[in-house]
């Protein structure tokens, strides 16, 4: 069977760019809305945390019926259903509602999808970086031209822009074909046997700490440079130029993945990634400095992402791959993200951005730690 390349791009290209609407910019926009650092760290805590729940309760349904697809269309359209209700009211009780009920569902459709791609790819598993780099290429096209419109527009347009995209989500999940999973008689063992190995449990912990240390970068980030006097198109172009580099990564990480094995990738990563918020800590207001930082991405999270996926695809094979994905994103970018949030948007004013940059910093640090002596010593 064919892997159906561009309807897979598109929707890595659509659900990017989403979130290239809402990382650099939907702090500004709730800022401007009137809500403090704490609230806004609250509202991101609220998202990141519907990501412990949603991918597990949707992961389990998924590899039960075989059905991930319609799993996905169900949570996309849902996810874009929902976030209407942010053009009606404002409000923090109403926005932490709204972002509930729009992140529950819309938390659900990429560790499903992520499982699909890599079931399309079946033993092409290297090929992932090639589809998944046009999702790079849509946070890229959204965060350029949506800086640009903001300098010229009132940020108040922010929703109406990120509803088109959520739709747009939805309309391809249509077009994309569902994929045929055979589950292998060797891969018979209980979840729960893999989940318990000490390796298993050093990867998700190192991740959850990855992604913790991102929290202040995803929430406060525009913000911050907002208050170094950055415009907000120049603040839109630095976003850009972060995922340029990871483009540019999965472009090459074909042969990175040949040369280097996922334990040095993912140490590296979490070398590079400490090395990129001590960076934005201490010299964010250098252009020269800032600019690395960005261009570090492909590591902090460009790399790191294609490690984590495989060594996922890797520890839980076709039979339990829709829950292990899920797990991977509930833990990380759920529980971390979470964490991550709730600490920065508590301490945001309080220790001030270097401090809390530092933290982040020491986070990798942690993350390095345990990956050099429990992650990817052995062969699978």
């Amino acid at each position: 069977m064919t892997v159906p390349y561009w309807r897979l791009s598109s929707f890595y290209f659509f659900y990017f760019a989403t979130l290239g609407a809402f990382l650099p910019y939907w702090s500004l926009y709730l800022q401007n809305k009137g809500f403090n650092a704490l609230e806004i760290g609250e509202l991101s805590a609220v998202m990141m945390a519907t990501k412990i729940i949603a991918p597990n309760l949707w992961g389990a349904i998924a590899d039960h019926t075989g059905k991930s697809l319609k799993i996905i269309r169900l949570a996309s359209f849902f996810a874009a259903f929902l976030f209407i209700g942010f053009l009606f009211k404002t409000g923090y009780l109403w926005f932490a509602i709204i972002t509930a009920g729009f992140s529950f569902f819309w938390n659900a459709a990429l560790p499903q999808f992520e499982a699909v791609t890599l079931f399309h790819l079946k033993h092409q598993p290297h090929k992932y970086s090639q589809i998944r780099l046009w999702g790079s290429i849509g946070f890229v096209v959204a965060v350029m031209g949506i800086g640009e419109l903001l300098d010229d527009n009132p940020i108040n347009t922010l929703p109406i822009i990120s509803l088109v995209l959520f739709i747009s989500i939805w309309l391809i999940t249509l077009i994309t074909p569902e994929a045929n999973i055979a589950h292998q008689q060797m891969e018979d063992k209980g979840l729960w046997h893999i989940i318990k190995k000490p390796e298993v449990i050093a990867f998700f912990t190192v991740y959850m700490f990855l992604q913790a240390a991102h929290a202040p970068y995803y929430v406060f980030y525009s913000i911050y440079l907002k208050q170094l006097d950055y415009s907000n198109r120049f603040i839109g172009e630095l976003w850009a130029l972060a995922v340029v580099a990871e483009v540019i990564l999965f472009i090459f990480m074909r042969r990175l993945l040949a040369a280097f094995s996922l334990r040095h990738i993912l140490l590296w990563s979490a070398f590079l990634s400490m090395t990129r918020w001590l960076i934005i800590a201490f010299a964010a207001n250098s252009l020269y400095w800032i600019i690395i930082a960005q261009l570090l991405h492909a590591a902090t999270f460009g790399s790191s992402h294609v490690a984590g996926i495989h060594l996922i695809h890797q520890y839980f094979g076709n039979k339990h791959q829709g829950k292990g994905q899920a797990l991977y994103s509930s833990t990380s970018f759920g529980v971390g993200g979470m964490l991550g949030s709730l600490f920065s948007g508590y301490y945001w004013d309080q220790l001030g951005a270097t401090m809390v940059y530092s933290v982040a910093a020491s986070c990798c640090l942690l993350a390095f730690i345990i990956s050099y002596f429990m992650v990817g010593k052995h062969p699978h």
